[in-house]
Parts: structure tokens; C-alpha cells; sequence
């Protein structure tokens, strides 16, 4: 059967809207269904930024670019490419978290996700393949937003982290936006707002846990492995008693990865070897402390363990190098309620004669003397002028990262950490930063996002056709994004602007698919990285319709 003329300009996979030319208008019976001017894709996004310039908050700036995301995707992202600094703050974090807060409330269009709910099992398969309609899906973005940014549990309202994370990947490294797929796994909500918000649209009770839960998640991952044998599967805000474990079961028998856990954990460590790279110290000399010891924090800590491991030093020896802080203090052997991951970064009440004082921040910070603290508690301010100031004393390039985010939750403000350390700090902030002027030297801050690395990486997975990641992938993501500071210039940033997204994402994903095929974790034949890379790589623009 035809495809009727309302479908094509309701698809926005293939829609042009004003782009269809006189012939494509004829041949698919679109005469008189628009106006009658032929507009160029650089007319329509003219247009389309003006009407982006009049929305007066990032909101509504946000709400009219998912409405052209769901009506035409190529002006989208030609229109992304074209604004990406300016937009990468609106499509996704911070304004994403404001999105999600009214997700339920500002409701139009499912935007082709897939909504898996527990409480319907059975429907997991039929759902990812109505979701799919038919595409070839190379790439799942899924999340059951138990742990949302620094927000917590929101329910199904967190499909839009996972909307936000596949258009970077798009926008940045040229994935193709028909051959993904964002997921939400519904198994309640503990969101006592949201059970009581008649307008809420998912199932409204408590999170379903246990061999429910692990059942359901099994469910899902087989039916995404057979019905996408291609797919690269990326988990996203889990919860802290789920994540980890999930990571564990999957990541030896299919392609997959966690963005908090290890995305979070490459791109911080980039940042601080790039951060080495202009004090010219040793990873392996650090003394590193981290402040929030859930999902993201554990997954930092293995990640720089992993490195400082493939610098030659032992397990025991590299763990000597970290001091955890949660809401209890510094973590020890004997402390309750140690997660998994958490037991293996523990510390033992005899290294300190005054252990039982080590309850929080400020005591742990004069008692270990960190040479990098990484931020990652959602604890506003924690990182006070009285703290860092007595880290800069035992340090000369102290090497600081409040990375909460949204803006609200962040640990510290860039501009006050370069201050408050004489401009000696070494910085890098979750959220976007301006430079700070400081005594006649302009400070780039670099932003420790995980947009810096996860699309390229998830490019030269899918390029390469891994089989499997792993952590030599991971290590050398990380040196490659590392190793692009300029070390030369006074003020430099420990990690490139997101101005330059695109060049280095397209870096990554060299050196992670040249990974894979060092390692032959590649499915398919391959003998060139680049080549397989380009061969993939989508770009927005028009190309003639193909309905048959």
C-alpha cells in the first residue's frame, strides 16, 4: 500500500516540509498540501532560529526545538549543528532537568521512544518493535530514572534524559538518528509528588525491586539483543543499588555500557590527566578524595584506579590512593551500609588516630591532604572557601571538580575555587562555565560533561561493530580526549570546549574502533577504522525520498 501524503509529512524521519522539491511534490501527491515556495534546508533553519530567539526562557526554548526534533529531524539537527554550543545547555543538561520536572504537564508527542512498563512483561518485545517501526536500531539509550541527574526518582518523566542523550550522540558525532532508540522502564516511581499528581503518566505505585525487577530488565535485554543483533546498548540513571549490577551481568556477553559509571569515570579521568598534563605531576602521586560515593562517584573511583593500575601499580597499591566520603564521613572497613562498590575503596580506622572525628568534609580534607577532590554529592556549596583553601596549602596545582549538576547542586562555583586558591586550582565544572578573569589571566573551565565522550565512543562501537567494551576501549577514550588541552597557554582547561564537540568526537571514535580492532572484538570484518567510521557517519541534510 502507498504511502499517503499526510504520513510523509507527519514522519519526521523523511519530512521536509517547505524542502520538498516540485518533482517530490508531484510524485508523492503533496501539490497544495504546503505553500508553494521550494525552500532551501539553510531558509527553513533562519527561520526556525528566529522563532528559537523569541521563546524568553530556556524552557520554552527547549519546548519549541522538540517540536521541530518531532516534525522534521534533519532541519533539527542542521539547525543544531549549526548552534551547538548554544543549544547543548537547552537540548539536554541543565534545562533538560526543568523538562523533566513537567514532563507529565507539557505531554504532546512520545517522540518514538519505547515505554516498557513491569507491569506488563509480556509486551517488552511487541513494544521495542513497534517503537522501532521497522528502522534498524544500532543504538539504545535506556533508562528507569531511579537516580535523574542530581534530581533523583522521576519515573517515566526521565525518558527525556534519554531523548537529550541520543540527540547529542547525534548532533555531536553523526549518528543516524533512525537507527536509535530511547527507553524507559517503567517499574513505579518512590516519587511521592509524582503517585499523587493525577496528571502523572506512568504506573502509580512504589518501584518494583528484587527478582521482579532483574527479571523484567532480562526480558528487555533479550528482546533488544534479538530483535537489533547490531545494538549497542547505553544504561542511564539507574539507581545505586542497580546500576552496577546491571553493568556487571551484561557487559561480558553483549555490547553495553553505563554512562554514569563509566562514561562519568573517562571523562573525569581525562580531565585529570589532562589536568597532569599542564602541572606536569604523576597520576600515580595523587591523593584523591571524592565527595559522594553513589553511582557516578564509585565509577570515577574505578575508572582512575583502572589507569593508575596501567601505570603499574598493584590493586592494593592504587586503592591506597583514595579516600571515599558519603554522607557518613570518610567510608572505613567497619562503616554500615557499604554498597558493593564502595567496599572496595574503604579505608581502616587504624591509618587514623583520630578516625572516629572523620564525619565530614572539612575534617577529611585536613586529615588525608587530597591533591585532587572530585565532586559528585549534589551537596550545594559543599566545597567552602575554609576547605579548598586548606587543600591549596598541601598542594601547589590543587586539582578540583565540583561536578553536581544541575547549576543549583553544584559543589562549588569555578569562579571561586580559581579565587579562593590564587588562581592555582585546576578546575572542572558539570555544568557549563564561563572563563574567569583572575589577576590579568583569562581561566578556561573545562566542563567534565559526558557529552565530550560518550558520542564518539558510542560511534566507533557501533563503526566497528565491538562485540564487547572494555576497559583498554575505555583508557584509551580517555587519553585521547585527555590529550587535547593546549598546555601552553596560561589558563588553559583540563578538557576541550564544547565548541569543538564534533572535531574531537570524531577523535574518540578513531581511537575506540582502532581499539577494538587491536583487540578483534569487532563482529564483522573490518580492516580500516576510518573508513568504517565514515561510512556510517550521517549528516543532515536533504537526499531524495526512498518509500518503496
Amino acid at each position: 500500500m502507498a504511502i499517503k501524503p499526510q504520513e510523509i509529512l507527519n514522519n519526521p524521519f523523511i519530512n521536509k516540509s517547505t524542502g520538498f522539491t516540485e518533482e517530490e511534490r508531484k510524485a508523492y501527491h503533496l501539490e497544495g498540501l504546503l505553500p508553494p515556495k521550494v525552500q532551501t534546508i539553510e531558509e527553513q533553519a533562519v527561520q526556525a532560529y528566529r522563532q528559537y530567539q523569541s521563546k524568553p526562557t530556556d524552557l520554552e526554548k527547549r519546548i519549541f526545538l522538540m517540536t521541530l526534533f518531532n516534525t522534521n529531524r534533519t532541519l533539527f539537527y542542521y539547525l543544531m549543528d549549526k548552534h551547538v554550543v548554544e543549544f547543548m545547555p537547552i537540548v539536554y543538561d541543565p534545562t533538560v532537568a526543568d523538562s523533566i520536572e513537567h514532563y507529565h504537564e507539557l505531554f504532546m508527542n512520545p517522540q518514538d521512544a519505547a515505554f516498557l512498563s513491569i507491569d506488563d512483561p509480556g509486551n517488552a518485545a511487541a513494544t521495542l518493535k513497534n517503537a522501532a517501526g521497522g528502522r534498524d536500531i544500532r543504538l539504545i539509550v535506556v533508562t528507569d530514572s531511579e537516580g535523574i541527574l542530581g534530581m533523583g526518582d522521576w519515573g517515566i518523566n526521565g525518558v527525556d534524559i534519554a531523548i537529550g542523550k541520543l540527540m547529542v550522540y547525534t548532533a555531536a558525532a553523526g549518528i543516524n538518528p533512525s537507527h536509535v532508540l530511547p527507553v524507559v522502564i517503567d517499574a513505579g516511581t518512590n516519587n511521592e509528588k509524582l503517585l499523587n499528581d493525577p496528571l502523572y503518566l506512568g504506573n502509580k505505585h512504589k518501584r518494583v525491586r528484587g527478582d521482579r525487577y532483574d527479571d523484567f530488565i532480562d526480558r528487555f535485554v533479550n528482546a533488544a539483543t534479538a530483535l537489533f543483533p547490531e545494538v549497542l546498548i547505553h544504561w542511564e540513571d539507574f539507581g545505586r543499588s542497580n546500576a552496577a549490577k546491571i553493568l556487571e551481568k551484561y557487559q561480558n556477553t553483549i555490547p553495553t555500557f553505563n554512562d554514569d559509571i563509566q562514561g562519568t569515570g573517562i571523562v573525569v579521568l581525562a580531565g585529570i590527566l589532562g589536568a597532569m598534563n599542564i602541572s606536569k605531576e604523576k597520576l600515580t602521586d595523587q591523593r584523591i578524595l571524592v565527595f559522594g560515593a553513589g553511582t557516578a562517584g564509585v565509577g570515577i573511583s574505578n575508572q582512575i584506579l583502572d589507569e593508575m593500575m596501567r601505570k603499574g601499580l598493584s590493586v592494593e597499591e592504587a586503592r591506597k590512593h583514595f579516600f571515599l566520603v558519603d554522607k557518613q564521613g570518610l567510608l572505613f572497613d567497619d562503616t554500615e551500609g557499604l554498597t558493593p562498590g564502595q567496599k572496595d575503596f574503604v579505608r581502616s580506622r587504624p591509618e587514623f588516630p583520630n578516625s572516629r572525628e572523620l564525619t565530614n568534609l572539612e575534617a577529611v580534607v585536613k586529615a588525608v591532604h587530597p591533591t585532587i577532590m572530585i565532586g559528585t554529592s549534589t551537596q550545594p556549596g559543599a566545597f567552602t572557601e575554609s576547605i579548598v583553601k586548606e587543600m591549596a596549602a598541601n598542594t601547589s596545582r590543587p586539582v578540583i571538580f565540583p561536578l553536581s549538576n544541575p547549576t543549583k547542586l553544584a559543589e562549588a562555583k569555578a569562579e571561586d575555587l580559581i579565587a579562593w586558591t590564587d588562581g592555582k586550582a585546576l578546575v572542572a565544572t558539570g555544568i557549563p562555565a564561563q572563563p574567569v578573569e583572575y589577576k590579568g589571566v583569562t581561566y578556561e573551565i573545562g566542563q567534565a560533561n559526558n557529552a565530550l565522550m560518550y558520542p564518539g565512543l558510542g560511534l566507533g562501537l557501533i563503526a566497528s561493530t565491538a562485540s564487547l567494551v572494555n576497559g583498554e576501549i575505555l583508557s584509551q577514550a580517555s587519553h585521547a580526549l585527555g590529550g587535547i588541552v593546549d598546555t601552553t597557554q596560561p589558563g588553559a582547561a583540563v578538557l576541550p570546549p564544547v565548541s569543538k564537540l564534533t572535531q574531537f568526537s570524531q577523535r574518540i571514535a578513531e581511537v575506540v574502533a582502532q581499539s577494538v580492532l587491536d583487540q578483534q572484538l569487532n563482529r564483522e570484518k573490518i580492516t580500516d577504522a576510518k573508513k568504517a567510521i565514515q561510512a556510517i557517519k550521517w549528516e543532515p541534510k536533504y537526499t531524495g525520498l526512498d518509500l518503496n
